[in-house]
């Protein structure tokens, strides 16, 4: 089940909700908890189980954690490695087993069947959800939760468990027991998942059938104004896709009276590789950084030491987000630049006008989307030849003008959006307007998301995979 469905929007959420209100504050972790499960084994119920397995062995590791922490530090360490170790292991058994055995039996004589394994939904997303609480409990960072139903409802909390934000459990211990709901809350949540719904359904969808068109062609096919064309739709639909998933996710916690962090902060205006990741999928990064960069030394022991570990960083976040080399040679592709501009650039890029820099940062993201988006190398390699001129079809085709005007109207809309341009004007807006325009545009685009959902069998989820 997808945010972005009837079924979601008018069966599950309203039955959700009402029964939440009416139901005493005691018993709403406990309704929260059963239709998480729901929600989580709508498609495959059989991960059901596996869901309850990493909740009741993170909820143990947790208490055994805390009960050794400040007698005995050696069997807290070693309770907790065992823990991120179980949690690592299911990781990759789950998500890479068929990618390590397909990569292993190229060696001579080595044949290891691949076991075709589905998918388990948001595992990504919710395994490291799950080890960041065991280590904040050994860092006396938040205390042990006692409660399994309190514990599996943070574990397995519908709004971001297939797509994020990675919520850490620190940041929401205290509103897991007590929680403020109001009217107005409630309705900021409703406006915030609205916007990012009209954001998945309305943008990313009609901008995502124009990659679509490119995606499907042969290299021998792709001209250079079309394989620019079909990039910057994907490098488009991706951040509707993903940033819409996110602010619904966070609209849907408020509604349920939860604050999540936010997880995007206009990427796309970005003057520096390194400004970009500081502002796209900033749950992930922070994660990374935190539970990651810090403990390897971050950046206080060396500038080369510094560089290693941001290497190591990226290798884990290129890997992370697929079981395809074509992620980790993304994640490096990441890692150079940053290195890069750490070492040199950065001073260079402050010294350069404004759209100089802008140009050069999404250049860098547009080209690493074809290396996250292709499913191997060698389709990359002709991806590449053919928009920088070295593929066989030339400059442009008929199609391309056609596919040009076509998409014009929702190019220009979507790249304006992604920037802050809007929200700098709405900024400006007299309160009274604002106030008149907010309700009005929320129900014209719940309106025309609803349609449009109706009416179109095309609804594509990017992040599904991770």
């Amino acid at each position: 089940m997808v945010f972005s469905s009837v079924v979601f929007l008018f069966k599950y959420l309203p039955v959700v909700l009402a029964v939440y209100y009416i139901v005493p504050s005691k018993w709403r972790n406990i309704w929260l908890f059963i239709v998480n499960l729901v929600f989580y084994g709508w498609g495959e119920p059989v991960y059901i189980l596996l869901m309850l397995f990493s909740i009741a062995i993170n909820y143990a590791d947790g208490l055994l954690v805390a009960k050794y922490r400040e007698s005995d530090g050696k069997k807290a360490k070693t309770a907790l490695i065992v823990n991120i170790a179980v949690n690592l292991a299911l990781l990759v058994f789950f998500k890479y087993f068929d990618l390590l055995a397909e990569t292993i039996s190229l060696l001579p004589g080595v044949n290891i069947p691949k076991l075709g394994l589905g998918l388990p939904i948001g595992i990504s997303f919710y395994t490291f959800q799950a080890m960041s609480y065991p280590i904040d409990v050994y860092r006396g960072d938040t205390e042990a939760q006692k409660n399994p139903i309190t514990f599996g409802t943070y574990i397995s909390l519908f709004p971001q468990l297939i797509a994020g934000p990675i919520v850490r459990y620190k940041d929401v211990a205290e509103q897991l027991s007590d929680r403020t709901h109001s009217v107005e809350k409630f309705s900021s949540g409703v406006c915030r998942f609205t916007v990012g719904l009209g954001k998945k359904v309305l943008i990313a969808n009609n901008i995502g059938a124009l990659w679509d068109v490119y995606a499907a062609k042969g290299a021998s096919e792709l001209t250079v104004l079309g394989s620019w064309l079909g990039i910057i739709a994907f490098t488009l639909q991706i951040y509707f896709d993903f940033s819409g998933y996110s602010d619904m996710a966070i609209g849907l916690g408020r509604m349920l009276g939860f604050e999540f962090l936010e997880n995007f902060n206009y990427p796309y205006i970005s003057k520096s590789i390194t400004e970009f990741w500081r502002r796209w999928h900033i749950s992930l990064g922070t994660w990374f950084r935190d539970y990651v960069y810090i403990p390897l030394g971050g950046n206080r022991r060396g500038l080369k030491r510094q560089l290693l570990n941001i290497l190591i960083v990226w290798a884990l976040t290129g890997i992370w987000h697929g079981a395809n080399w074509t992620f980790l040679v993304w994640g490096l592709y990441y890692a150079l630049f940053l290195v890069i501009e750490k070492t040199f650039l950065l001073k260079a890029l402050d010294k350069t006008p404004n759209f100089i820099r802008h140009i050069y940062t999404m250049l860098i993201v547009t080209c690493g989307w074809a290396i996250f988006q292709l499913d191997s190398m060698k389709a990359v390699w002709a991806y590449f030849k053919a928009m920088f001129g070295g593929g066989a079809a030339g400059l442009y085709a008929s199609g391309d003008l056609y596919y040009l005007a076509s998409f014009a109207a929702v190019l220009i809309v979507s790249a304006v959006l992604s920037t802050d341009l809007m929200k700098k004007l709405w900024d400006r807006l007299p309160r009274k307007a604002a106030g008149i325009l907010r309700p009005v545009g929320i129900v014209c685009v719940l309106v025309l998301s609803t349609a449009y959902l109706v009416d179109s069998t095309y609804n594509p989820f990017l992040y599904f995979r991770f």
